[in-house]
């Protein structure tokens, strides 16, 4: 697909726009940071920034192949060709190769890319001059906060496009203001009547014929070029300003080396010490040889110069405006020469122009500085102002523009780093499990001041019934009011307020003036006084909505002292209402699914049975942070024969699939193992015959152990335990008189699922009854913070200390031990302890229940 072919104009405005932009902008390091703010907050891979003229040109970006800033593309080849169309708007491409629009488009050269998203760059003119993109190597959908968050940095770059060419004309400017002053030929003198030197310019010196190596810094060098007839005046003039510690004023001649005269105009003024006298004069002289008639030569220099310009007297009346000057101040010359500043200009009046103007002429010292100048002039000004022999000359440059870029690219990162706070204050306390609340008052601690001064963030609850939840003040002492307020206002409120509209309706509601809407509506008392403490002027209700249903309110006060919220600040409200309202609402659906799996996963783990003399304990527990389910299990049955079978284990994965694969090799392995007769091993390798014969594709540890007896054995007060193991932490057994073993075979065996093939093995170990088994999950006894082997260490060492307690509260104990800030991961283990036979049954084992023809053994 190619562009539609531009009217000449348009298209001529958009190569000169390009061209005043291009010169600045390759390689600037703010497009580097705002292409990789691109890339991170949309998590793509590269970013770039393309101006388009005659041929695309690679300005800026991020994660692009070496080589590619500064390279230029054809546009017939260029996909920034299309998306600057203006019919097309942001191109959104999931699939670049699958984009019919895009055949034969690269979006970067040397780079495999497949996702891109482009958004036009206008300049201030309006011009759209180039793009900004993003680009991800594998297909994506974009999403529309995402097209709006790179519209939002796309408006950033094209500020600072503008604001670095401006830049650039402002350098110009005072290029040529100072070779203007080079070009009147104005020196300027220093002498010290203290030690006597006399300090010229190279102007100074150049005007009265010497260079530096004659020149002796003495006021006897003024004097001698001085004209007979003028010398003395010239000393008078001097002598009146240094006893007086007044103003020095004279015109006269000097007679060159070569015989030429020259006139010279000499200004200047005498400096006192603390005591009241004279310390230093200070001024400047020119030739005034050309303009003894006029100053002719000065106002044609001054009158073409592009920058405005005027002189004030000492009385503080204009005495000279440039055509510039004219057009900026927006009054005619004759309007302005003879009129005193401060009556034309009644603004002036104690701002920084009174201030800096004052002192300048004061100290003899040139000011610059900025400053805004209120209606008519409406604009903010850099000035400089340099005293004179007359009084005060001011150059000034109109850079309103200059400072609405700055404050518009201070504004625009200000949100973009708002959204992206938002973002990140949401997703911790959401699933750190803080709740809603606690993710709602980081959101409100984030919006203010950026788009407001205070806030209040509401939720609606599952029976219809709306609550304030957070809120915040810029000003720490209002902050218990805001608070306040909120707790009072919604049953203060009529139907018909704002912010319950908003909910009915479901669209944002801008209020110009708060006081005169809210404030009739509150009832007299505290709600009333708490409203009018705050004094709020303006304000904007966004609901809260996401897939069909509204969440929640966010509403955004600002005071009288702050400009009502613009298009933009709008935008962004609205753009964070949604984000919050999404992030709430995927957090709920994930809750109630996290609960449901949760449920499910519980009721496939059933009650152990009750073995004579034999105590069965279970316990499982999900992770806390991580809002997930896993595949961990335990299992506890008896045999025909009355052995007792104690399985653990952990399907490999925390979802929902995880779960019901859990549940498939519960029950598998509940079948191959309730007949009497194969060992743990061979049940496991039956088990891993199945998972590979079935196509389960599931892989998971598993240890299982088997209580055995024989007549003899129970006589003797013994009991056999036959297990094995896939892959799992090992097997703890706590001996009646403390002693802790870990049950490790000869070899490591293989988990589940790999490879069913593999050569399994039981392993038997003979205890005295009084004995106590314990197989866990590794959630236990590893994660982050604790590697597994020193999980196991400490394990055991709480088996031990704990060997005296309830079989229950000893399950409870270790898991609180181990993970006393919370469990990183799932939790499951089943214990059984081995009660001494040659007494009555204990009341801790529970009521006898044993299947007919079982011994419980």
């Amino acid at each position: 697909m190619t562009a539609p072919e531009p009217a000449e104009g348009s298209l001529q405005g958009r190569l000169a726009a390009v061209r005043r932009l291009q010169s600045t902008a390759l390689g600037s390091p703010a497009l580097q940071r705002l292409t990789g703010l691109a890339v991170r907050l949309l998590g793509a891979d590269a970013a770039s920034v393309s101006l388009l003229g005659d041929v695309e040109t690679i300005v800026g970006g991020e994660g692009l192949p070496p080589g590619s800033l500064g390279r230029q593309v054809p546009l017939q080849e260029s996909l920034c060709a299309v998306a600057l169309d203006a019919e097309c708007g942001p191109l959104v491409v999931p699939d670049h190769p699958r984009d019919p629009r895009l055949a034969g488009r690269p979006p970067v050269a040397g780079a495999r890319m497949s996702a891109y998203l482009g958004v036009p760059l206008v300049a201030f003119d309006g011009s759209p001059v180039g793009v900004l993109a993003v680009y991800g190597r594998e297909p994506r959908p974009w999403t529309e906060n995402e097209v709006t968050l790179l519209g939002q940095l796309a408006d950033s770059v094209a500020t600072e496009l503008e604001l670095s060419a401006l830049g650039r004309e402002f350098e110009a400017h005072r290029l040529r203001f100072e070779l203007a002053i080079d070009a009147a030929q104005i020196g300027s003198f220093d002498w010290d009547l203290v030690s006597g030197r006399l300090v010229w310019d190279d102007r100074m010196v150049e005007i009265f014929g010497y260079d530096r190596d004659t020149f002796i810094e003495r006021i006897d060098a003024a004097i001698d070029r001085c004209h007979p007839d003028d010398r003395q005046r010239l000393l008078d003039a001097l002598q009146t300003a240094i006893d007086t510690c007044g103003e020095y004023d004279a015109e006269f001649r000097i007679v060159l080396p070569t015989g030429e005269t020259r006139w010279i105009q000499g200004r200047g003024r005498a400096l006192a010490d603390d005591r009241g006298n004279a310390v230093r004069l200070l001024g400047a002289g020119f030739d005034t040889t050309s303009q003894r008639h006029g100053d002719t030569r000065v106002a044609r220099v001054l009158e073409v110069m592009k920058s405005a310009f005027f002189a004030l007297d000492r009385e503080w009346r204009f005495t000279y405006v440039n055509t510039e000057a004219e057009r900026v101040l927006g009054r005619r010359r004759d309007e302005l020469i003879g009129g005193v500043v401060w009556e034309l200009y009644p603004a002036a009046v104690g701002s920084d122009f009174e201030e800096n103007y004052r002192a300048a002429v004061k100290t003899g010292e040139e000011r610059v500085f900025e400053a805004y100048y209120p209606e008519p002039l409406d604009a903010w000004f850099e000035v400089r102002a340099w005293p004179g022999p007359d009084g005060l000359s001011v150059y000034f440059l109109d850079v309103t523009e200059r400072r609405r870029a700055e404050e518009q690219a201070r504004r625009s990162a200000a949100r973009l780093s708002l959204v992206a706070d938002v973002t990140a204050a949401l997703s911790a306390s959401l699933t750190s499990g803080r709740g809603e609340e606690a993710a709602l008052q980081r959101v409100a601690q984030s919006v203010v001041p950026v788009l407001g001064d205070w806030v209040i963030l509401s939720l609606v609850d599952e029976d219809g019934r709306m609550r304030d939840v957070a809120s915040w003040h810029r000003d720490p002492e209002l902050r218990a009011s805001v608070a306040r307020y909120a707790e009072l206002r919604l049953a203060a409120l009529p139907p018909h307020a704002p912010v319950l509209r908003a909910l009915a309706s479901g669209q944002a509601r801008t209020i110009d003036d708060v006081g005169a809407v809210v404030g009739p509506m509150l009832p007299p008392g505290e709600v009333r006084e708490v409203f009018w403490r705050l004094s709020p002027r303006s304000a904007v209700t966004l609901p809260m909505a996401a897939r069909g249903r509204t969440l929640g309110a966010l509403s955004i006060y600002r005071s009288a002292d702050r400009p009502q919220a613009d298009e933009e600040d709008l935008a962004t409200a609205r753009d964070l209402a949604g984000r919050i309202a999404l992030a709430l609402d995927n957090s709920r659906l994930y809750e109630q699914q996290r609960r449901l799996a949760e449920g499910l996963q519980r009721s496939l783990l059933t009650e152990p049975p009750q073995p004579d003399h034999a105590e069965i304990v279970v316990r499982y527990r999900p992770a806390v942070e991580v809002a997930e389910v896993g595949g961990d299990w335990y299992d506890a049955f008896l045999q025909p024969s009355g052995a007792t079978v104690l399985v653990i284990g952990d399907v490999v994965g925390h979802d929902t699939e995880a779960a019901a694969a859990m549940g498939q090799l519960r029950g598998m392995l509940r079948g191959i193992a309730y007949r009497d007769g194969p060992g743990p091993a061979a049940v496991l390798t039956e088990l891993d015959a199945a998972i590979e014969g079935l196509g389960m594709g599931t892989m998971a540890t598993a240890a299982m152990a088997r209580v055995e007896q024989t007549p003899e054995e129970r006589a003797a007060g013994l009991t056999r335990l036959r297990w094995s193991n896939a892959g799992h932490p090992p097997p703890l057994l706590l001996h009646e008189d403390g002693r802790i073993d870990q049950l490790i075979g000869p070899r490591a065996e293989l988990m589940l699922g790999v490879d069913p093939s593999a050569r399994r093995t039981d392993s038997v170990v003979t205890v005295r009854r009084g004995a106590t088994l314990l197989l866990y999950t590794d959630g236990l006894v590893e994660g982050r913070d604790l590697p597994l082997d020193e999980g196991i260490a400490r394990l055991g060492r709480a088996l031990a200390e704990l060997a005296d307690e309830p079989l229950g509260l000893l399950c409870d104990a270790v898991i609180e031990r181990l993970r006393p800030e919370g469990l990183q991961d799932d939790v499951a283990l089943v214990a059984i302890r081995l009660h001494r036979e040659d007494r009555p049954r204990p009341a801790e084992a529970g009521p006898r229940h044993v299947p007919d023809g079982v011994d419980g053994s």
